[in-house]
């Protein structure tokens, strides 16, 4: 495969992502996918999309758990309902997260991920309790032989770093989102990435414009297309050639609400990452 080939976030049975068709029809070779409901997480499921992706000569990179009851209406209920920071469904999660794993080692993927959410403070008692269940989930995706993958966004590079730290398992990585830097208000997307870059093993291809200022971490910034936005898609990938990466470039449009303009942006994203590609590694 070569390097940075291009790819999108795509979903089985639901989700943001664009579905296998798309993918299919926008040429791409690789693509994350959003973990079906539990009705679909079976070896018929998953044997069905995966010959679905080789005749679309597409390989799956990662696979993404999320979770009923998250909401990102705004960032104080993303807060306090995604992930496995909510301490009131966090073992019901982890255990969902589990059979997530097992379900992508049916497909042969070797990569899971998730948003954990909002990490709390550094040795409170529920810092200390994620701590210990990411460690069993860990574990677990160790034995499937697969890594998991935490995306950037809900906290600073900083604290993500001491998160990863005190959690001590080798099989925990990023996936690193610059966008989600500036919705969250979290941190300039960029140092974020130089900073955690050797943790860094997939990353989406997003961007975004900041929310006004005083309203950083407070209300969201405003998702765009690919090149439209805060990030610098050029400085981005010149910035991934620097850490050394050199796995794929999947581009994620969160707009499921409207396929059409989804397909569309996601396009114009494909034809911007390939030109910058040439760019920046010839």
């Amino acid at each position: 495969m070569t390097k940075w080939p291009i790819g999108v976030f795509a979903s089985i049975d639901a989700g943001l992502g664009v579905h296998l068709d798309v993918a299919q029809e926008l040429g791409v070779p690789t693509v994350q996918v959003h973990s079906p409901h539990g009705n679909n997480r079976n070896e018929k499921a998953a044997s069905d999309f995966l010959a679905r992706c080789k005749a679309a000569g597409i390989t799956v990179t990662c696979v993404f758990g999320g979770f009923d009851g998250e909401s990102y209406a705004d960032i104080p209920t993303t807060a306090r309902t995604v992930g496995l920071v909510p301490e009131e469904t966090r073992a019901a999660r982890a255990k969902e997260f589990k059979e997530i794993s097992d379900f992508a080692k049916v497909l042969g993927c070797k990569c899971v991920g998730m948003h954990i959410g909002f990490v709390p403070e550094r040795n409170s008692a529920s810092y200390k309790s994620l701590i210990a269940c990411t460690q069993d989930i860990l574990d677990h995706v160790q034995k499937n032989g697969q890594a998991m993958h935490l995306e950037t966004g809900q906290e600073s590079a900083d604290h993500l770093l001491e998160f990863i730290g005190d959690v001590g398992r080798s099989n925990l990585f990023i996936n690193f989102d610059p966008a989600n830097m500036i919705l969250y208000g979290t941190g300039n997307p960029i140092e974020a990435l130089k900073k955690v870059g050797k943790y860094v093993r997939s990353i989406h291809c997003k961007d975004a414009k900041w929310a006004a200022e005083g309203q950083r971490g407070k209300s969201w910034g405003t998702e765009v297309a690919l090149g439209e936005g805060d990030v610098g898609m050029e400085t981005y990938l010149r910035t991934l050639k620097e850490i050394g990466y050199d796995g794929p470039l999947t581009i994620e449009r969160e707009i499921a609400h409207d396929r059409v303009q989804q397909k569309k942006d996601i396009g114009v994203a494909v034809r911007l990452l390939e030109q910058l590609r040439a760019k920046v590694l010839s």
